[in-house]
Protein backbone atom coordinates (compact mmCIF):
# COMPACT_ATOMS: atom_id res chain seq x y z
CA UNK A 1 0.00 0.00 0.00
CA UNK A 2 1.11 3.57 -1.06
CA UNK A 3 0.79 6.61 1.28
CA UNK A 4 -1.39 9.60 -0.27
CA UNK A 5 -0.96 12.56 2.35
CA UNK A 6 -3.15 15.36 2.38
CA UNK A 7 -2.99 18.90 1.95
CA UNK A 8 -3.46 19.62 5.81
CA UNK A 9 -0.08 17.43 6.18
CA UNK A 10 3.56 18.41 5.84
CA UNK A 11 5.20 16.89 2.19
CA UNK A 12 8.09 16.07 4.39
CA UNK A 13 6.39 13.50 5.88
CA UNK A 14 7.01 11.38 2.63
CA UNK A 15 10.67 11.22 3.32
CA UNK A 16 9.68 9.78 6.68
CA UNK A 17 8.31 6.84 5.40
CA UNK A 18 10.06 6.64 1.81
CA UNK A 19 12.11 3.25 3.13
CA UNK A 20 9.13 1.01 5.08
CA UNK A 21 6.34 2.60 2.48
CA UNK A 22 7.83 2.87 -0.86
CA UNK A 23 5.93 4.90 -3.36
CA UNK A 24 3.91 7.27 -1.01
CA UNK A 25 3.23 10.66 -1.82
CA UNK A 26 1.80 14.10 -0.36
CA UNK A 27 -1.16 15.40 -2.68
CA UNK A 28 1.17 18.37 -3.91
CA UNK A 29 3.81 16.14 -5.90
CA UNK A 30 0.78 14.79 -8.11
CA UNK A 31 -0.61 18.23 -8.79
CA UNK A 32 -3.86 17.39 -6.43
CA UNK A 33 -2.45 19.96 -3.94
CA UNK A 34 -5.76 22.83 -4.61
CA UNK A 35 -8.00 20.05 -5.78
CA UNK A 36 -11.11 19.05 -3.78
CA UNK A 37 -11.80 16.08 -1.54
CA UNK A 38 -13.60 14.00 -4.95
CA UNK A 39 -10.60 14.39 -6.91
CA UNK A 40 -8.35 13.16 -4.25
CA UNK A 41 -10.48 10.31 -3.67
CA UNK A 42 -10.69 9.61 -7.43
CA UNK A 43 -6.84 9.63 -7.66
CA UNK A 44 -6.48 7.59 -4.32
CA UNK A 45 -8.87 4.75 -5.75
CA UNK A 46 -7.14 4.84 -9.15
CA UNK A 47 -3.75 4.73 -8.40
CA UNK A 48 -3.59 2.61 -5.42
CA UNK A 49 -2.83 4.98 -2.71
CA UNK A 50 -4.50 5.10 1.30
CA UNK A 51 -5.23 8.36 2.06
CA UNK A 52 -3.67 9.92 5.50
CA UNK A 53 -5.38 12.89 6.78
CA UNK A 54 -6.03 15.52 9.92
CA UNK A 55 -9.50 15.71 7.85
CA UNK A 56 -12.74 13.71 8.51
CA UNK A 57 -14.12 14.03 5.49
CA UNK A 58 -12.09 11.38 4.44
CA UNK A 59 -12.90 9.17 6.81
CA UNK A 60 -16.44 9.98 6.55
CA UNK A 61 -16.42 9.12 3.13
CA UNK A 62 -14.52 5.78 3.64
CA UNK A 63 -17.66 5.16 6.22
CA UNK A 64 -20.12 5.86 3.50
CA UNK A 65 -18.42 4.80 0.57
CA UNK A 66 -16.23 1.61 1.70
CA UNK A 67 -12.89 0.93 -0.15
CA UNK A 68 -11.01 1.63 -2.25
CA UNK A 69 -9.25 4.00 -0.81
CA UNK A 70 -8.55 2.99 2.51
CA UNK A 71 -8.26 6.25 4.30
CA UNK A 72 -6.26 6.64 7.48
CA UNK A 73 -7.02 9.25 10.34
CA UNK A 74 -4.94 11.01 11.98
CA UNK A 75 -6.41 12.17 15.20
CA UNK A 76 -3.61 13.42 16.89
CA UNK A 77 -4.57 17.46 17.50
CA UNK A 78 -2.24 20.25 17.09
CA UNK A 79 1.08 18.91 16.54
CA UNK A 80 4.82 18.85 14.54
CA UNK A 81 5.50 16.89 11.49
CA UNK A 82 7.80 15.31 14.05
CA UNK A 83 5.23 14.51 16.03
CA UNK A 84 2.83 13.28 13.51
CA UNK A 85 6.04 11.48 12.02
CA UNK A 86 6.98 9.47 15.27
CA UNK A 87 2.75 8.01 15.74
CA UNK A 88 3.03 6.98 12.40
CA UNK A 89 6.44 4.62 12.31
CA UNK A 90 5.01 3.40 15.73
CA UNK A 91 2.35 2.71 14.03
CA UNK A 92 3.71 0.93 11.16
CA UNK A 93 2.58 -2.46 12.18
CA UNK A 94 -0.73 -1.68 12.62
CA UNK A 95 -1.08 0.05 9.01
CA UNK A 96 0.59 -3.02 7.66
CA UNK A 97 -1.95 -5.27 8.94
CA UNK A 98 -5.00 -2.69 8.09
CA UNK A 99 -3.60 -3.39 4.76
CA UNK A 100 -4.41 -6.72 4.54
CA UNK A 101 -7.95 -6.65 6.23
CA UNK A 102 -9.91 -7.25 3.39
CA UNK A 103 -13.60 -5.18 5.04
CA UNK A 104 -11.65 -2.38 7.07
CA UNK A 105 -12.17 0.69 5.04
CA UNK A 106 -10.27 3.40 7.43
CA UNK A 107 -8.13 3.24 10.45
CA UNK A 108 -8.21 5.64 13.13
CA UNK A 109 -4.71 6.99 15.03
CA UNK A 110 -4.91 9.03 17.85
Amino acid sequence: MKLLFDQNLSHKLVAEFEREIPGSRHVRELGLASSDDDAIWDYAKVHGYCIVSKDSDFHQRSFLLGHPPKVIWLRLGNCSTTQLASALQASVRLVAEFEVHESASFLILS
